[in-house]
């Protein structure tokens, strides 16, 4: 494979030469890379990059490592929890759902482990203040004569490991260097009662130059804070007046030069003037910009913004990304509805989910067949979100079923939720994706404080009645290796200050105007009537405060909508038709049919559309969805595995088309190659995706 490596590395310096300075180096440490970096080796026996020194078996088990102090957890005590929690949150590792034989450590992989190297530190994008973490592993495979990169943002929020049994596993397996940024996310939780929070490393510090967050509040401030709304956290992603999202493709090009750096550091060498040294630039290394979820919407943004040669391919998996806005095309799937209201934002949707989805779950269908849709969803709370929507006019009808009846019709005839998700709605719900979702981004994208409150909504640990209580210290010490880093989360959860009585768990909270427990609707209906402009009640518009803070909500999205333009750069996207996080006509499918309006003919993206897959494939443990779905990861890894094989022996990328697996109908039939057909290089014409006359065509 090398010569055929290296004679297409060759081909990638003649296309990275129109756009990378000549004279441009990167053996110098970045300018953006502020304090220490910190550097450890790892065996590959005892610890490693890939599972901590867990191994395949320590990953799958049960049983999570332990602290020998639980109050103060060490860096690698902290490092291999967070490894073993962020590869578990993404991978389904339970029996016969294909860890072990067709993905995972050992798959391709003898070892199971990968011995190398570990930098990590914080940077800043310029424009900024709050630092990010950037990380680059490098394994002992590494080649420096035929080098290759893959970038590892982290899915969702977060943290510097959130792309570890993604990106990270795939890369490392290559022998390529991996590098990861959190992207302004992860942890990040600042304790304002005892004012401490975490360093790069997880360990809790007070010193603002040392913690990866801190909120932007002067001593009387935060104690004014704390007397009215004793501990409260302010969390990274939700309070950094930053809009971090904003800023995501600009990270992952800041990693991919902190890893030139890193590699030069480590296999620069002089040539033979004895002044002159030879570097590990784009133009001699392969760079794959990857991930998946927020991560892969991240590898996006950083492709479109690449002018300077860095990136040579793209392969991502359910990506976020937030297409502008053009009317100038449509998509239909199948014989069915013309879909021109795509490219809605993720506030738009999510909030849209948010308010609706808890009554939808009282549908006749949803009670009967959404998995575990009454264990986490308590009907009799749903029946109250329904009335409350009732009598705010909001649903229509004579009924309760009718009021769920019309919930689920208002989430797909009017905000384009494709009805292959609503079966898997109410378990997210239930875990409270969207209400978790809609309140970090909204005050993401206002660069709202924590002392804003935004709808009456902050961040504690509560007790079994909803209130406010001390997070623990045990709790505290290990967040950066628990937390998925957008709340609820590791014991903390959204807390409705407004709530009926006192403030109370947003889950179990009743609002105001209803004083019926109906998941505090009214402060979700106040995120909605922010991301919408108008109250979505009355339909009036807003004014004074509410409508600045929508105003700069608008602001926040329009700051994180993508071009399309790829850059002619050769890239893959797979997504699950039944995707309940990430509504794929306001995703993958519209930034597909937009790529085609910007690029056209000189597009190389290819959409795989994958049936019975969904977002969280970890879902596919449990009763009800193991034997509905199959695992999206195992056709991101193809993806991967395509992009390679075009980049490095030029095979061409198959069309864009439908994969049809076949679930395995029972949890107790192990998943194999038989349930999970290949993208086909010549699929059959039923099969293929096509973008024709100004509409992107989708068979059923």
């Amino acid at each position: 494979m090398k010569p055929a490596l290296l004679s297409t590395l060759m081909g990638v310096t003649s296309v990275a030469l129109t756009a990378c300075n000549a004279d441009e180096v990167f053996n110098t440490r970045p300018d953006f890379v502020i304090g220490n970096i910190q550097h450890q080796d790892y065996d590959g026996q005892s610890d490693d990059l890939l599972t901590a020194g867990l191994g395949a078996a320590g990953l799958a088990s049960a049983t999570a490592p332990a602290f020998t102090d639980p109050l103060a957890p060490t860096a690698a005590e902290l490092r291999r929890l967070a490894i073993y929690n962020n590869y578990r949150a993404l991978v389904d590792t339970s029996p016969g759902g294909g860890y072990g034989h067709l993905f995972g450590p050992a798959v391709g992989n003898p070892g199971d482990r990968i011995p190398g190297r570990e930098f990590i530190a914080r940077m800043v994008v310029p424009g900024t203040t709050v630092p990010v973490t950037v990380m680059a592993q490098v394994p002992d495979a590494f080649d420096p004569e035929f080098p290759c990169m893959v970038t590892a943002p982290s899915s969702g929020s977060r943290g510097i490991y959130g792309a570890i049994g993604t990106a990270g596993e795939w890369g490392l397996k290559k022998g390529c260097t991996v590098v990861y940024t959190d992207k302004g996310t992860g942890t990040g939780a600042h304790n304002l009662a005892t004012n401490t929070g975490q360093t790069v490393t997880g360990t809790l510090t007070g010193l603002a130059d040392e913690a990866l967050f801190l909120a932007d509040l002067a001593p009387d401030q935060r104690e004014r804070f704390n007397s009215q709304w004793p501990d409260r956290f302010a969390w990274k992603h939700a309070h950094s007046r930053q809009n971090p999202e904003s800023d995501w493709g600009q990270q992952v090009l800041q990693s991919i030069e902190f890893g030139f750096y890193v590699l030069n550091t480590l296999y620069g060498r002089e040539l033979g003037n004895g002044n002159t040294l030879r570097t590990i630039t784009p133009r001699n290394t392969l760079v794959i910009a990857s991930s998946v979820s927020n991560g892969g919407g991240a590898s996006v943004r950083a492709a479109e913004q690449d002018d300077r040669g860095l990136i040579d391919g793209v392969a991502v998996s359910e990506p976020n990304v937030n297409p502008a806005v053009d009317r100038g095309f449509t998509i239909r799937q199948g014989d069915g509805p013309v879909i021109a209201d795509h490219s809605r934002s993720l506030l738009d949707y999510t909030t849209a989910l948010a308010v609706y989805q808890g009554c939808a779950n009282q549908t006749s269908l949803n009670r009967d067949s959404a998995p575990l849709n009454a264990v986490f969803n308590p009907p009799e709370t749903g029946l109250n979100i329904c009335h409350s929507l009732f009598n705010k006019g909001l649903v229509s009808g004579a009924t309760p079923d009718d009021w769920a009846t019309d919930a689920q019709r208002i989430l797909n005839n009017v905000y384009g939720v494709q009805p292959e998700q609503n079966l898997l709605a109410p378990l997210h719900f239930g875990l409270a994706v969207a209400q978790s979702i809609s309140m970090t981004y909204a005050n993401a994208y206002a660069r709202a404080g924590v002392e804003d409150r935004v709808c009456g909504l902050s961040l504690a640990a509560t007790d079994s009645a909803g209130a406010v209580v001390p997070l623990a210290p045990a709790a505290e010490a290990a967040l950066f290796a628990v937390s998925n880093g957008i709340p609820p989360t590791a014991g903390v959860n959204l807390v409705y200050d407004n709530a009926e009585g006192q403030p109370t768990n947003l889950a179990i909270s009743a609002s105001p105007s209803s004083s019926q427990v109906d998941y505090g609707l009214d402060a979700l209906l106040c995120l909605k009537s922010l991301a919408d402009g108008e109250d979505v009640v009355t339909g009036t518009a807003l004014t004074g405060a509410q409508a600045e803070l929508s105003d700069a909500m608008a602001g926040g999205v329009a700051a994180i909508r993508a071009s399309g333009n790829l850059q002619r750069k050769p890239a893959v996207f797979v997504t699950g038709r039944a995707d309940a996080v990430l509504p794929i006509n306001h995703t993958s499918r519209p930034y597909v049919g937009l790529n085609q309006r910007v690029e056209g003919r000189h597009s190389q993206l290819r959409y795989y559309e994958i049936l019975n897959a969904h977002h969280l494939d970890v879902l596919n443990g449990l009763p009800g969805v193991g034997d509905r779905y199959v695992p999206l990861h195992y056709y991101y890894f193809q993806a991967l595995d395509l992009i390679w094989a075009h980049l490095t022996e030029k095979q061409p990328l198959p069309p864009s088309q439908v994969v049809r697996p076949i679930p395995r109908a029972s949890l107790a039939t192990p998943l194999s190659e038989a349930h999970l057909p290949a993208i086909q290089p010549a699929p059959a014409e039923t099969d293929r995706i096509i973008f024709t006359g100004s509409q992107l065509r989708i068979p059923d």
